[in-house]
């Protein structure tokens, strides 16, 4: 399903806000992301924890904000220490740069397994013109129209933050069942079949939940390795747009090969911490399609 001409309007409206982007201050989704998603039993392998842009990580995610790291496999969950981690260049070209956190770990017996991170929650102010040119940016529709009907759209604005991050990695051949263990984070996604089982042409069902219940109608995009990008405007340009059912389920068209990520972001307005506006929660979900 395709956001229809309502939301291309909307983001028409606000479009003059996009044109300082650049410089301006914009949120980074986070993900995480291998070379390859399919991995040998019995190995080492290396995730890198992206928080920017699918293609390119703008910093390195500290030890401190990671609230919980799991890997779940055919043996069980593993939770593993900080100095499993370090600090690399490794999607970035300069050799001078470190902005990226990497996870080394180690694989077990052939099955599909789950990595998770989630991060302790921030709070960052911004002004009015900050606040709308991120929610452009990051597609936030739902929060643009309601700033717009309750005549808030020039309301400078406080939020409170946290990203819950999940890949799904194929070691060996065989299948396990751990695709859909849940990790109990504020927000995640559930696929409702293994994407290893799935090809191109296929479409991935998955569900949103929110405290670990579905929620509909929520604003879900996707996309994969050579579709992701910008336009001149500086707004993604995602392969899938769709949102939730009343289960709070969305169909992803697996229409290439490829890393692909599913993101989305759930933010309400919040009277639960004094002088915070609206409180977000970030998930995606990665794995390669082959």
């Amino acid at each position: 399903m395709r956001i229809g001409r309502r939301l291309i309007i909307t983001l028409a409206t606000f479009a003059v806000l996009t044109v300082a982007i650049a410089g301006a201050l914009s949120a980074h989704t986070m993900f995480l992301k291998l070379d390859s998603f399919f991995l040998e039993p019995h190995s080492t392998a290396a995730v890198a924890l992206i928080n920017g842009d699918f293609d390119k990580s703008e910093n390195v995610i500290t030890r401190d904000r990671m609230l919980d790291v799991s890997v779940v496999g055919p043996g069980g969950t593993i939770h593993p220490p900080h100095s499993a981690w370090t600090d690399s260049a490794v999607f970035h070209w300069s050799p001078d740069s470190v902005d990226t956190a990497v996870l080394s770990f180690e694989t077990g017996s052939p099955g599909t397994y789950v990595i998770g991170v989630s991060t302790a929650p921030r709070v960052f102010a911004l002004t009015a013109r900050e606040f709308n040119e991120y929610l452009v940016h990051d597609g936030i529709v739902d929060a643009i129209e309601q700033r717009a009907a309750a005549g808030k759209t020039n309301d400078d604005a406080t939020e409170r933050y946290s990203k819950h991050v999940k890949a799904l990695i194929q070691v060996g051949d065989a299948r396990s069942a751990e695709w859909s263990h849940k990790l109990g984070y504020p927000v995640e996604f559930i696929p409702l079949r293994n994407p290893y089982e799935l090809g191109v042409g296929d479409d991935l069902r998955v569900r949103f939940l929110r405290a670990g219940r579905p929620v509909a109608n929520q604003l879900v995009y996707a996309s994969h390795d050579g579709h992701h990008g910008h336009d001149e405007a500086g707004e993604h340009v995602e392969a899938v747009t769709t949102r939730t059912d009343a289960d709070g389920v969305a169909a992803i068209p697996l229409s290439g090969a490829g890393r692909w990520y599913v993101r989305t972001i759930h933010m309400v307005e919040t009277t639960a911490e004094p002088e915070v506006d609206y409180e977000s929660n970030w998930a995606t979900l990665t794995f390669e399609v082959r």
